[in-house]
């Protein structure tokens, strides 16, 4: 372990749950800290690691602080708050998707108290999570990387420096666009071969031998859409958040994007359709209505 060993771990949802696991595991002293009542205690009684009812709390006296949590805005609240108890020389580690505009501003203002801010988004989803092969994708300054590396390998499979802080997350939202794509036009490929009298079944394992291969051909069709199960892990409303960022990164480096705009609106009204709560592979059950 490096001499990073005291983390304060804000997030313990679907995907913070299983990563704070990791660090406990891999021997790190983690206090866990969640918004929603009891949680945090419940995750701690079953990791053997410690608690607190406040962000503060958990992160004064730590060398590390990760947030994983579900927007930018949630992330600036708790800096807020655990601001003014942070060591200089700390760390905060943002895994949260988030809006990189709003991270590289609320780094700018720790950076004021000498603390440093790095961006680590993450992609794999929950199965990934649990057994640290998450792909790491992360902004900053190579010296803090550096320091909080260590963490990061106990975390996931992968880190790919993307460059400056927030860059992590833009690339995040870029992946995730990519994804979106790949499993609508996938959906609505199933939807036209079993009309024309194919097996959806046949046509996954020919997909997935055949030059039609991406994500959602792999892992999300059989095991979620053709099982009616939808049970990947991830909401179809943090999906519409992703591509929104994602077109906002292009908006902001003057990229015109006209088929991801297309796309997003898509997601869009499958969020408006199906309603809240709903894992993004639904987006299934959203073009079966849309194609009669």
């Amino acid at each position: 372990m490096s001499a990073v060993e005291k983390v304060a771990f804000v997030g313990l949802g679907n995907m913070g749950d299983p990563i704070a696991a990791n660090l406990v595991r891999a021997g790190y002293a983690v206090t866990g800290v969640d918004a929603v009542p009891g949680r945090a205690e419940q995750w701690a009684a079953a990791r053997g690691a410690a608690y607190a009812v406040t962000s503060a709390d958990a992160a004064r006296d730590a060398d590390v602080v990760v947030t994983i949590l579900p927007t930018s805005e949630h992330v600036a609240a708790v800096v807020d708050e655990i601001a003014p108890v942070l060591r200089p020389g700390s760390v905060v580690v943002d895994m949260t998707s988030g809006v990189p505009e709003t991270t590289r501003r609320i780094a700018a203002g720790l950076a004021e108290r000498d603390v440093a801010m790095v961006d680590v988004a993450v992609s794999g989803g929950v199965s990934r999570a649990v057994d640290a092969s998450i792909a790491l994708m992360a902004g900053g300054d190579d010296a803090v990387l550096d320091r909080v590396q260590p963490l990061l390998d106990a975390v996931g499979r992968a880190t790919f420096r993307t460059g400056g802080v927030g860059t992590g997350q833009a690339m995040k939202s870029l992946n995730n666009l990519v994804s979106a794509g790949g499993l609508l036009v996938a959906v609505e490929a199933l939807l036209v071969g079993s009309q024309a009298g194919l097996d959806p079944q046949t046509m996954v394992d020919v997909l997935n031998e055949a030059t039609g291969m991406n994500n959602a051909t792999k892992v999300k069709l059989t095991q979620f859409v053709l099982s009616a199960s939808y049970a990947s892990g991830f909401g179809l409303d943090l999906m519409v958040k992703d591509l929104g960022i994602a077109l906002g990164v292009g908006e902001e480096h003057g990229v015109r994007t006209p088929l991801s705009e297309v796309l997003l609106q898509l997601w869009r009204d499958a969020a408006a359709d199906l309603g809240p709560g709903r894992d993004h592979t639904e987006i299934a059950r959203f073009s079966e209505h849309v194609a009669g």
